[in-house]
């Protein structure tokens, strides 16, 4: 439990890194969604349309830049210091998945009270629905946050971390578009959990939760990742 007050402590009073992590859905969102407060997109009010869309990107990059700090730390030599003391690597693990879903919450609390503030209304379940399953997807990016942050360096973290992002949002359609909606492709796409993360954030526009095929992607997403990510860790500890 210290380990992990420290931990959130250390998150958010490191302003450059909450800015960085939080401005860019925030900014997007004040700038495209301000300017098209009225209009629709595909039969939906847009800021509900392009609030969900910020919130799959937003969530995504803040689980996932755990990678950057882990690999500041490998880098000063903090990481061999905690491994010389009694913490457990459960415990480390557990810090690290909590802070990344702190900063994901916060993400989403921030793009909330904007989409309320453009006139988005969702019933209390509603709200329910989109958090629970975005939480829930997120698993795996928060999974692949660490074990990035043990593989790349800190100046190869950050640029990977982008351009992984922008690949799965690209892929799985944040933006509006798909590059495959059936065939041998959109198969492929719907076996990578961030197309669930995106479905998650849709049920923001009425949708009805996963089918049985997005719980399977997640938890097998999860499974494969853990042990590889306890692997590297331990890798490192020898």
């Amino acid at each position: 439990m210290a380990y992990l007050g420290y931990e959130l402590l250390r998150n958010f009073r490191n302003v450059r890194f909450v800015i960085l992590s939080l401005v860019f859905p925030l900014v997007l969102y004040l700038l495209v969604a301000g300017t098209h407060r009225d209009a629709h997109f595909e039969g939906t009010a847009f800021p509900l349309y392009f609030m969900a869309a910020m919130a799959t990107l937003g969530t995504m990059a803040a689980t996932l830049s755990s990678a950057g700090l882990i690999a500041a730390e490998r880098a000063t030599g903090w990481t061999r210091q905690m491994r010389i003391t009694p913490l457990s690597a459960r415990a480390y693990f557990r810090a690290k998945v909590i802070s990344g879903y702190a900063r994901a919450l916060l993400t989403i609390a921030l793009l909330a009270v904007l989409g309320v503030i453009y006139g988005v209304r969702l019933s209390a379940g509603g709200w329910g629905t989109v958090i629970g399953l975005l939480l829930v997807g997120l698993i795996p990016f928060a999974v692949l946050g660490i074990l990035l942050g043990h593989l790349l360096g800190p100046d190869s973290s950050a640029p990977a971390i982008g351009g992984i992002v922008t690949l799965f949002c690209l892929i799985s359609g944040v933006y509006g578009f798909q590059i495959a909606t059936s065939g041998a492709m959109f198969d492929i796409i719907k076996g990578l959990p961030s197309y669930w993360l995106v479905q998650a954030g849709k049920t923001a526009l009425g949708g009805h939760g996963w089918p049985a095929q997005g719980w399977i992607v997640v938890a097998a997403w999860t499974v494969v990742l853990v042990p590889i990510t306890v692997l590297v860790y331990r890798s490192g500890e020898r």
